[in-house]
């Protein structure tokens, strides 16, 4: 998911991904702007050439490495896209910055008629744009609630490193209080640079699970993913693939669970959440040693086809189709015969932001067969209201291992993508609700069946 309203936009966020061959000199040493300027006004000054549609303009605050993964015209259909999503942007409401190793991150914050949205604009040195990210706002994040099945008195949580080296992230264990030894959950992401709650708007699934699962004696690793510590080095990374975005991390925070003390190493379990879900037969095929798997809306299909049927979804929720969205579905339905031309290659330029070598990494990858392959139990879950990743998916995997005795299958028909409750048809807005939680049958269907389990 990522945001689930702009991740089909940009999956990772979009960074260059060829190395630049010399370093710019600085825009106001070129005379081209008053040295004394800021990168957050530099940031609210992109925003604004994005709305006003001067995206040549926009291209030439890029540096080198973004010039060549996204192009004007590129950015031109990102950009048109999201709207078509999101409706026009109203305001920008602040902005806020980060620092790291030599960039800067800024964060404009952006009202659109249907949700708030980050535009995250990593900056290098030379305060050219290395990065670009539409993220969910953190803002309504701090008024976050325990769910009622949390029980903080029951279990402690220290911050963890998860790898090491260059691609070290920080994360969050939650232990149970108790001699142990306790069964492990490692929780994966979905798509787009996500932090260790899974946050978007003011919900946060992965806390939820997190608390809820810790105080019914399972430990819980939960870390801020690859593509939000990390996102200007990746930029650097040729052929980047999920590996680089998921799998490595899963199965390094894995081996971190064994390695704690008061953590059975023979029980420790992933859950996969979306695209997290998607990759969990990978995941286990990396990692011999992992217990079992939960996979929560996982989908069983190319991810280009739920890109499609995501987005023509969100522009008939409103009962009609407007001829802007019908021109965004048309240009979205042509990159998609681009993706899947017999001419792309590993030199073709990214789709959707994303490199051709993210894409060609998945173009013979089936979740469902890969996972028949792999005989260690799973849990699969699916919520009956989730537009981004449906039924559909669900009777893929329900009829691909259904002879499997090992493997369980839930469908909780109220439930949406982060599975909370709720009625109707789902909607993007629904995910600003603030005061939703994970459901709590949720919660008690994966403790139960992690307890059910023996060691390996």
């Amino acid at each position: 998911m990522k945001s689930s309203l702009a991740a089909f936009c940009l999956l990772l966020g979009c960074t260059g991904n060829k190395p630049s061959q010399e370093r710019a000199p600085d825009r106001a040493s070129r005379g081209e702007e008053p040295a004394a300027v800021t990168n957050d006004a530099r940031a609210r000054e992109f925003v604004d050439l994005l709305v006003k549609n001067r995206f040549s303009e926009a291209e030439a605050r890029f540096n080198d490495r973004m010039k060549a993964a996204l192009p004007a015209e590129k950015l031109q259909q990102t950009w048109q896209s999201l709207v078509g999503q999101v409706g026009s942007l109203e305001a920008v409401a602040g902005t806020r910055a980060e620092h790291k190793d030599a960039h800067e991150t800024i964060f404009v914050t952006c009202q659109f008629e249907k949700v708030a949205l980050d535009a995250k604009v990593v900056f290098d040195r030379d305060h050219l744009i290395t990065g670009l990210f539409f993220v969910p706002t953190q803002e309504a994040s701090s008024d976050w609630t325990p769910p009622t099945y949390a029980a903080k008195d029951r279990f402690d949580e220290k911050e963890i490193a998860v790898g090491t080296g260059e691609w070290q992230l920080p994360g969050t264990l939650a232990l149970p209080i108790g001699q142990g030894p306790f069964p492990a959950l490692i929780l994966v992401h979905g798509s787009g640079p996500q932090d260790r709650d899974e946050t978007l708007g003011p919900n946060k699934p992965f806390r939820d699970l997190a608390w809820g699962l810790a105080s019914k004696g399972i430990a819980v690793i939960r870390y801020d993913k690859r593509t939000k510590v990390h996102a200007a080095k990746l930029a650097a990374v040729r052929d980047l693939t999920v590996q680089h975005e998921v799998i490595d991390d899963a199965v390094a925070a894995a081996a971190a669970a064994r390695a704690t003390d008061k953590i059975d190493p023979r029980r420790v379990f992933i859950l996969g959440h979306s695209l997290g879900g998607y990759l969990v037969p990978r995941i286990l095929a990396g990692d011999h040693r992992i217990t079992g798997a939960i996979l929560m809306a996982g989908s069983a299909r190319p991810m280009q086809q739920l890109i499609l049927e995501q987005i023509d979804y969100i522009a008939h929720s409103d009962g009609t189709v407007s001829k802007e969205e019908a021109a965004k579905i048309d240009e979205i339905k042509a990159d998609l015969a681009r993706l899947e031309a017999p001419s792309f290659s590993a030199a073709s330029p990214p789709v959707f932001g994303v490199p051709a070598s993210y894409w060609i990494d998945l173009r013979t990858y089936q979740p469902v067969t890969a996972a028949k392959a792999i005989d260690r139990p799973m849990l699969i879950l699916q919520g009956g209201r989730d537009y981004q990743v449906t039924r559909t998916d669900f009777s893929l995997w329900e009829n691909g291992l259904k002879t499997r005795k090992n493997v369980r299958l839930r469908l909780f028909p109220d439930l949406n993508h982060l599975f909370i409750a709720g009625t109707g048809k789902s909607t993007p807005e629904e995910y600003g609700v603030e005061g939703k939680h994970v459901a709590p049958e949720v919660v008690d269907e994966i403790a139960g069946w992690i307890a059910a389990l023996p060691s390996r």
